[in-house]
């Protein structure tokens, strides 16, 4: 597997590597839902918190741990999500760190930039992808499944949250011999916007 961070775009969503010139974006958008941060995500990017997440984003793209994407509608970032944790010996990443701005949930940004995202990792080698979603963040527990994921588990007590909370987390994933079903679903999907 060799994923590497380059622009992937569809009709509906252009991800570029996350770089300097989003980060107002990104801060703008991050800020128009605070409640999020408080109650759902491991680290906060709400605007007190938003430099040392940016901070922490960068390092882990420099050390290769992570490849973050900007989210693009128009030209506008309108969120992020990321390839973790890329393991090429085993053939296997995971897809999270998935934030949009509450204006563009619902509708064909998260469904595209997955399309994108798992089509990349799939053609550059992946045997599986893994999403993890907290336990109790119910509509991304959703979205995940209406991907096409299969659920495997849940990680209990699995880690602490920036808040204090201990985090249960689900476990999904999809293989390579089920991408060309999950594809094909996604497909019809996102024909229909």
């Amino acid at each position: 597997m060799q994923l590497e961070a380059r622009i992937l775009h569809n009709r509906h969503v252009r991800l570029e590597p996350l770089a300097e010139r989003h980060r107002a974006d990104l801060q703008a958008a991050c800020a128009a839902d605070l409640p999020v941060w408080r109650d759902l995500y491991p680290h906060s990017m709400a605007p007190e918190h938003f430099d040392a997440g940016w901070d922490r984003m960068m390092t882990q793209a420099a050390d290769g741990s992570w490849i973050p994407f900007a989210v693009l509608v128009g030209e506008v970032c309108v969120g992020m999500t990321s390839y973790i944790g890329p393991d090429p010996v085993n053939a296997s990443v995971e897809i999270g760190g998935t934030y949009y701005h509450p204006d563009h949930r619902g509708g064909p940004v998260n469904p595209a930039a997955k399309r994108l995202m798992l089509d990349h990792a799939f053609a550059a080698g992946a045997r599986r992808v893994q999403l993890n979603v907290d336990a109790i963040n119910h509509r991304s527990r959703a979205a995940v499944l209406k991907l096409g994921a299969v659920q495997e588990g849940v990680l209990r007590q699995h880690r602490v949250v920036w808040t204090g909370r201990i985090r249960d987390t689900v476990v999904f994933s999809i293989l390579a011999e089920e991408w060309p079903e999950v594809r094909a679903r996604l497909d019809a999907r996102l024909a229909g916007y």
